[in-house]
């Protein structure tokens, strides 16, 4: 295939650093790499296999034409320059959650719908799930697909790479505040700080009490896994963790559930890592986990009071398989169904 233009807006931010780091690591052919940020990012240089690459201000440009743009500049930025893109002919990767919901705009996670991207959607975007949606529905799929889910229970514990580099600055900054003896800085990125605390909302409280990081872990598994009627309820919360999300996940069957049968299940689904024995495995952290390319499974146990009861404890990388990693997986998907890079 062709060597591909590729344009990322956000170059500079936590997610599209990763993207870029992912994307020199690639086998993808790239001609052009462009790296777009806010203006005070502009002049920035970055290495890109073997070239430096210059970021440029976005709002100062006036030529979009990309074979791929990957948006990881939030809601806002996505909703004015996605379309822009794709009017130029780029195929849209959006990190963000404005077009997610939106019936025209396939959501992808590529080991779970990749027949959603067989052929070019019409707006030309395609949307990157949420962090905390991709780590859980890839560890649903196998058992749902198996078996009959009655309904899941999840708890997040969601890192503060969440908020992006100003997300960890703010936490190591009042960190360092806290054992300094300091009061710190106020909180920007979160609603209260975050240091040595445990903050039992992420994204906006909406009139029924439900964040909006819970509306998306709803709404998004729904139709990344093709159940609509899927009975999911969850509370989101944000810990001093700098990088990796964890989720602890109840799952109620029609029927009884065997262990064994979940292991089998599990064991065999590509990416995810299994830690079958606990004694001997002992359990993912997300400060030490093994490959940040997997996700990573273990405290799977059924309910002794029910039997139709399961519990995992489901830890990934949120800027890898939550976003950078993903977002490439769809870029290589598209290039195998011939999407981009020419029939």
């Amino acid at each position: 295939m062709k060597a591909l233009n590729i344009s990322i807006v956000g170059a500079t931010g936590a997610v599209g650093a990763e993207l870029i780091r992912l994307l020199d690591a690639s086998q993808i052919p790239v001609n052009r790499l462009r790296l777009l940020a806010s203006r005070n990012s502009a002049g920035r240089q970055v290495r890109f296999r073997d070239e430096i690459c210059f970021v440029e201000a976005l709002d100062q440009i006036g030529d979009l034409q990309a074979d791929v743009a990957f948006l990881c500049a939030g809601g806002a930025v996505s909703a004015e320059w996605a379309p822009r893109f794709a009017a130029q002919g780029a195929l849209v990767i959006d990190n963000s959650n404005a077009f997610r919901m939106d019936p025209d705009v396939p959501l992808v996670v590529p080991q779970i719908n990749p027949s959603a991207l067989s052929d070019r959607p019409r707006p030309g975007i395609v949307a990157n799930p949420n962090c905390s949606t991709i780590q859980l529905v890839r560890v649903l799929r196998p058992l749902a697909t198996a078996l009959d889910v009655h309904q899941i229970i999840v708890t997040t514990y969601q890192a503060a790479s969440g908020g992006g580099l100003i997300g960890i600055d703010e936490l190591r900054n009042g960190t360092k505040a806290v054992l300094e003896g300091r009061s710190g800085p106020p909180a920007e990125r979160f609603p209260v700080s975050l240091s040595f605390n445990v903050v039992p909302q992420v994204g906006e409280i909406g009139s029924e009490g439900v964040t909006l990081e819970e509306l998306k872990l709803l709404q998004e598994a729904r139709k990344i896994l093709a159940m609509p009627d899927l009975r999911l309820t969850s509370t989101c919360v944000r810990v001093p963790v700098e990088n990796g999300h964890s989720e602890a996940v109840y799952l109620e069957f029609e029927k009884p559930v065997r262990l064994e049968q979940v292991h089998e299940l599990l064991a065999k689904e590509a990416g995810v890592r299994l830690y079958a024995d606990g004694i001997r495995e002992g359990y993912p952290t997300p400060r030490f986990l093994t490959n940040p390319e997997d996700v990573h499974v273990g405290r799977v146990r059924v309910n002794p009071q029910n039997p139709r009861g399961l519990w995992l404890w489901v830890v990934a990388d949120n800027l890898q398989v939550g976003a950078a990693l993903n977002a490439l997986l769809i870029a290589q998907l598209a290039i195998a169904n011939r999407v981009i890079g020419g029939k």
